[in-house]
């Protein structure tokens, strides 16, 4: 059910609800493919991969707003309470689903797991060999966002301490550069000579599509947003002013992208195809966040329960899956058929639903209670203006 309300949702923006929404279920259409599957899914979901892609900018944008809004107003960035924020907010859900995995063989829905100690210091993206340690794959996309989690408020901390702060934007285009020239390296160095040979693919997945180095495009395209809307305010209300052609435009540079990646594995989607993707969802971003745009004010009671669900349907919906599946072939029901594709998607959907009430939502209810300690304390250690009596 939809209906027509106020641009927020619990305190947060309406239009970004939806694209977390449209991301996730990109997302598990394109992972459910490795199950049995309508064979429409094939035709109509290539393009599922990006997801992630778009997941990547929400991140890029929503946390450097923060960011940059106190930067902004003139204050110290809080780095202990940004990583208190992100360590309740990631890590709870994602340690029940690792030990899920670890305690639990059947949740495994393809190979082994790589090693524990790459789960737990996020490095399972580097070198990673799909082909051996295909189960529980997709939490490279995590790896790549904690990475970004940890260095971004440093960098952002060290150019305010600097003397290069009004010049610390140009580290956006040259990160943008550094994206470009790593991927021509592993192209060359890694996955040209490969070419042809029966392991290709395990080559360019380990060189090219999980590295968090080859993948900085759309966390970038993120910051570069909310950059421009936080230091460059009057091109922010020209821009939000044309939210539905933001929109359009978007969905134009994005069906170009389709075109340029369908062979994903190609020189040019490698290359060229990150950064176009960046570019399209930056767009949608962008256009979610104005209120000229629909997208804005529409409000969907579904997209917010997907958003919401969101990280950890992402966790969990593999497993689920495949355990679900040979349960309801063995009353009948077709493994490729359409009904035990929307039996299997509620599933995820409910697994998450349950993830979130006993784990999610318990964490972000202590999560403000030791923000709100750490707050008092250092109120405590603030000594009163003269002449100004302390609250009793």
């Amino acid at each position: 059910m939809t209906h027509t309300a106020t641009t927020t949702h619990n305190g947060k923006l309406i239009g970004l609800d939806h694209l977390r929404a449209l991301a996730i279920t990109m997302v598990l259409f394109y992972h459910y493919r490795m199950f049995g599957h309508p064979g429409w899914l094939d035709k109509m979901i290539g393009f599922g991969w990006t997801g992630v892609d778009l997941f990547f900018v929400l991140s890029g944008y929503l946390i450097s707003s923060q960011l940059f809004a106190i930067m902004v107003q003139g204050k110290k960035i809080a780095v202990s309470e940004f990583y208190i924020k992100r360590i309740f907010r990631i890590l709870p859900a994602y340690f029940v689903v690792l030990a899920i995995y670890f305690l639990f063989p059947a949740f495994h829905e393809r190979e082994a797991l790589p090693p524990l100690w790459k789960f737990l210091t996020f490095t399972q993206n580097f070198g990673f060999d799909i082909k051996q340690f295909g189960t529980f794959s997709h939490v490279w996309s995590l790896c790549v966002e904690e990475h970004f989690y940890l260095f971004f408020p440093l960098v952002l901390v060290a150019v305010s301490r600097s003397g290069i702060r009004k010049k610390g934007w140009l580290l956006l285009p040259a990160l943008f550069v550094f994206g470009f020239l790593v991927r021509l390296y592993c192209w060359y160095q890694f996955i040209a000579p490969r070419l042809g040979a029966d392991d290709f693919w395990i080559t360019w997945y380990k060189h090219m599509y999980y590295p968090t180095y080859t993948r900085l495009d759309g966390l970038l395209a993120g910051v570069a947003i909310a950059a421009l809307f936080a230091f460059r305010p009057v091109i922010k209300e020209k821009v939000i002013r044309r939210g539905n052609l933001m929109l359009g435009i978007g969905i134009v540079v994005l069906t170009g992208a389709w075109f340029l990646v369908e062979d994903q594995h190609s020189f040019y989607a490698s290359i060229f195809g990150y950064p176009l993707i960046a570019a399209g969802y930056g767009l949608l971003v962008i256009a979610a966040v104005s209120p000229s745009c629909f997208l804005y004010r529409y409000n969907s009671r579904i997209t917010a329960l997907l958003a919401k669900l969101s990280f950890a349907m992402y966790l969990s919906h593999k497993g689920v899956i495949h355990l679900l599946q040979p349960v309801l072939e063995k009353t009948g029901l077709d493994a490729k058929g359409n009904i035990m594709f929307a039996l299997c998607f509620l599933a995820a959907v409910v697994a998450a639903l349950i993830l979130n009430k006993a784990v999610e939502a318990p964490f972000l209810k202590l999560r403000q209670k030791v923000l709100g300690k750490k707050k008092e304390r250092i109120q405590h250690r603030t000594p009163a203006p003269a002449g100004v009596m302390a609250d009793q």
